[in-house]
């Protein structure tokens, strides 16, 4: 009997599997800590040098976390399929393995790298025997940096030919409906409003979705719903910060880091190069600059997985098996802050 403990069906399940290689672990453990060349941003910033002429990562600070699967089960599983993101290397932050638990079940693992800002772990077990208990967790130390913003703004521009990169960070995502009428009007209305430059054009949306939307926890809803209501959590105005960024040409992005997440705009200097400046939709005030050190644990809001029918804001944990018994197994996803 299959179970499922996904938070949508089942989708495409061979081709992930399939994914999965047997690849030498230390390659396998290069692939999870990080890039190669830790000064490269895959997602816009040409190289961390280029993006240190316009922002400073400054006091720095180094947590210690423990992420995996932790599976307890008393029935008997098979083709156990489970997956979990774990953070990567940014500009301003740097990510380490210092060690792992993979118990001898595991058959196969892998790491992805997904377009758009995010990794997981994929692993793979032919069986797992009723009463075992099967663990596959890292320790990662993550070193993150306050991110200081620019002295200069004035010359900094929106890219007039976004490449095909950057296109991701354009137009509609999940809960992102930047094509809404009720999106657009509120465009043209920031639009209609003189703006000495392409930085303080974005930082009148920023003031423009602070100002309209009170924070308040809630359910889940589109970046219209948030603005028709006035209300919404940091996910709802970070939705609308990025809607209404993309509809005045900015590329824009959601970055998430535990129990939270804040939107970063790109921006270009007058040499070509690009830059991503975060900036805080919900909570005290900070636009250009972050004064965070939670890690992030993945940036964007528009990710294809296998084993989703449709496109997630947020890469996820998930877990399938065909259980041999009536009862269920227990999948428990670690995602912890550990003293070393």
């Amino acid at each position: 009997m299959p179970i499922s403990f996904s938070s949508r069906l089942l989708s495409r399940r061979q081709a992930l599997v399939a994914c999965i290689s047997s690849c030498a672990s230390a390659t396998i453990a290069q692939d999870l800590v990080g890039n190669s060349d830790e000064s490269t941003d895959p997602n816009g910033d040409e190289n961390s040098a280029a993006s240190s002429a316009r922002l400073s990562y400054e006091s720095p600070q180094t947590q210690h976390w423990r992420i995996g699967l932790i599976l307890e089960t008393p029935v008997t599983c098979t083709d156990v399929l489970a997956t979990f993101p774990v953070p990567m290397d940014w500009p301003e932050q740097k990510v380490t393995i210092t060690d792992r638990t993979i118990d001898s079940l595991v058959n196969r693992w892998d790491v992805r790298e997904m377009p758009g800002g995010a990794k997981q772990v994929i692993l793979a077990m032919a069986r797992v025997p009723g009463g075992s208990t099967v663990e596959m967790t890292f320790e990662f130390q993550i070193e993150r940096s306050r991110i200081l913003g620019p002295e200069v703004t004035e010359d900094l521009r929106i890219p007039k030919r976004p490449g095909r990169e950057l296109r991701m960070y354009m137009g509609n995502s999940p809960y992102i409906d930047a094509s809404n009428s009720r999106i657009k009007a509120a465009s043209r209305e920031i639009a209609a409003t003189e703006a000495a430059s392409d930085w303080e054009r974005v930082e009148q949306i920023y003031d423009y979705v602070r100002e309209k939307v009170d924070y308040v926890e809630g359910s889940l809803k589109n970046a219209s719903q948030a603005l028709r209501d006035g209300k919404g959590d940091c996910e709802e105005m970070t939705s609308l910060f990025v809607a209404l960024c993309r509809n005045a040409r900015v590329p824009a992005r959601m970055v998430w880091i535990p129990d939270h997440c804040y939107p970063e705009f790109y921006l270009e200097d007058p040499e070509g190069n690009g830059h991503w400046f975060p900036c805080q939709a919900a909570g005290t005030r900070q636009f250009g600059r972050m004064d965070e050190y939670r890690p992030v644990l993945q940036k964007g809001d528009r990710f294809k997985v296998p084993e989703k029918r449709t496109q997630v804001r947020y890469v996820s944990e998930f877990f399938k098996c065909d259980k041999k018994g009536k009862s269920d197994p227990r999948p428990q996803f670690i995602r912890e802050r550990i003293e070393i």
